[in-house]
């Protein structure tokens, strides 16, 4: 009788956590209201100049890499093709509907080394500083292959050249 108590309590003390663990996932969402949704792909797209399979990381606050934004489809990591067009930055992360980053809202790109939950080696993720709608933000991504085709192309896309040493939070964009 004592092992089914202590196993149902350890049930009940399990099914707490999960419901504070949702509750807490979605009032970020709520405090995240004001955060435009990202645009759908469209389907008819210039043909990519680069192509790669990888990892959508995280999208975050710009400058605060610990502050993940859940809107839109956002909020989890996942498998992802990352290609770049003429257009902009199109990220097909699995289980979602494909996203564009316009090249009009790029800021700049860059590497990185860490973001919320993820290190990798040095300037192993490839950090995309865009604004989405009035919020200024930074996605991470992780490619497979060697990054510097990405960024090379992301940077041809943007209308200004990126600066070279800006720094995001404690991530700097070369």
């Amino acid at each position: 009788m004592n092992r089914w108590v202590i196993g149902a309590g350890i049930l009940v003390l399990l099914v707490f956590v999960v419901l504070l663990m949702v509750r807490s996932w979605r009032a970020r969402g709520r405090r995240q209201a004001d955060i435009a949704l990202p645009e759908t792909a469209p389907d008819s797209l210039s043909p990519a100049l680069v192509e790669h399979d990888g990892f959508y990381v995280a999208t975050t606050r710009a400058g605060d890499p610990l502050d993940r934004i859940v809107v839109g489809g956002l909020g989890f990591r996942g498998r992802a093709v990352i290609s770049v067009h003429r257009e902009g930055v199109r990220l097909e992360i699995a289980g979602e509907p494909a996203k564009l980053i316009r090249a009009s809202s790029i800021r700049d790109v860059g590497r990185a080394t860490w973001t919320i939950d993820r290190v990798v080696e040095t300037d192993g993720l490839v950090l995309v500083a865009w604004s989405l709608g009035d919020t200024d933000v930074d996605t991470y991504l992780r490619v497979t292959d060697d990054p510097r085709p990405l960024v090379d192309a992301v940077r041809t896309i943007t209308t200004s050249a990126p600066t070279a040493g800006t720094t995001t939070g404690e991530q700097t964009i070369d």
